[in-house]
């Protein structure tokens, strides 16, 4: 039987008086690739705050094996194995790439030697970012931009990795790129949740899927199960039939 390594159950969360997640549940299991699909506004981001303790939550549960993270905050739960790329990528442009990946080291326990093992990795995984690890991070392209966002969540030492619309805003043959690179973190052990625009690219390379609608879970299955499936030509996925 699948370990689980994230329960949600239940999870009411708002901004204000404006109820962004209208009692959510589901489960990510230890291994898995999640997509969480679903126009803009509908709460996949809000979700992923939640989880980290970023949004006022008014009910319901987040279990984090086993770890209930209601009540906490960010940096109690980042050291317990949980990182995200935000959208918008959102590194530091004035320093260099490598103190940008230094930062990511921030909310853990310190180790030179972890430092350099997962430093290593980072660089085996993005060549690039060695070649440029004494650039400023504003000089890179959004593609870099991405790859050294990813990189400073692994050198926080994840065991489970959120990405909030990693593919935004990036060219096709670079779209490419950043889901080969949430493969290859996916084979380090990480389990990973990803929320997607690019449903079909996302459902690819998923074991399963949740699509949200204005704050509610309204379709689950496999990622090749909303392939095959008619749900992604549904209008508020950007496909639907014109008229």
């Amino acid at each position: 039987m699948a370990e689980t390594m994230l329960k949600v159950t239940d999870l009411v969360s708002s901004y204000g008086n404006i109820k962004a997640l209208k009692g959510i549940s589901l489960e990510v299991n230890k291994g898995e690739i999640v997509s969480l699909l679903g126009a803009n506004g509908a709460g996949k981001s809000t979700l992923m705050k939640s989880i980290l303790g970023m949004v006022n939550i008014e009910g319901g549960s987040i279990q984090y094996k086993g770890q209930e993270l209601v009540g906490k905050k960010s940096h109690e739960i980042v050291p317990m194995g949980i990182s995200l790329v935000p959208e918008g990528r959102k590194i530091f442009v004035d320093v260099s790439v490598e103190k940008n990946l230094e930062i990511g080291t921030f909310f853990r326990k310190r180790e030179k030697s972890r430092d350099k093992e997962l430093l290593d990795m980072v660089y085996e995984i993005f060549p690039r970012m060695y070649e440029r690890r004494n650039q400023l991070g504003g000089t890179l392209s959004g593609g870099e931009q991405q790859m050294l966002a990813v990189g400073r969540a692994i050198m926080s030492d994840p065991e489970f990795l959120m990405l909030d619309e990693p593919s935004m805003g990036l060219a096709p043959l670079v779209v490419a790129e950043i889901f080969n690179v949430i493969k290859r973190v996916h084979d380090m052990g990480i389990t990973v949740l990803v929320v997607e625009q690019n449903a079909k690219m996302a459902l690819k390379i998923s074991d399963k899927a949740y699509l949200l609608n204005t704050g509610t879970i309204v379709a689950s299955g496999t990622g090749d199960e909303f392939l095959k499936s008619d749900i992604l030509t549904s209008a508020y996925l950007g496909g639907g039939k014109k008229e």
